[in-house]
């Protein structure tokens, strides 16, 4: 039988931090929780999600979990929680559960997720014009 990639992932964080693998989890919970359109997959050392595009990952550092939004610095930052300061990416640091709330993750998570499928949609719409 096949391994799944995400529960491998999972298993090695929890193998080196229990606790940050389960902030990892409960964020990829979370992500899973926006739509059942969004899937996952292991990208880059983290977890990738897509609805079409992807539209987020997430990532376990040594100190932190950081929440990716390759397009981020396209989304309003009403919060002022989005870090980066490259033309494109930006990011959310996540050092504790708690933070999933002061951090309103949940509303940047929908916000990646709506541009992604509306990103799409104008995409469809373009190539069907005369």
């Amino acid at each position: 039988m096949k391994s799944n990639p995400v529960d491998d992932l999972l298993d090695d964080l929890r193998a080196a931090d229990a606790d940050r693998a389960a902030l990892v989890d409960r964020l990829r919970k979370l992500v899973l929780g926006i739509d059942p359109k969004v899937t996952e997959d292991v990208k880059y050392g983290g977890i990738l999600f897509s609805a079409g595009p992807p539209f987020c990952g997430v990532f376990s550092y040594q100190n932190h979990v950081s929440l990716e939004f390759g397009r981020g610095a396209e989304l309003p930052d009403v919060h002022q929680v989005l870090e980066g300061a490259g033309k494109l990416r930006r990011h959310i640091k996540i050092q504790s559960p708690q933070d999933l709330f002061r951090k309103n993750v949940r509303h940047y998570v929908q916000l990646g997720f709506t541009a992604a499928v509306q990103g799409v949609a104008l995409l469809k719409s373009a190539k069907r014009r005369p």
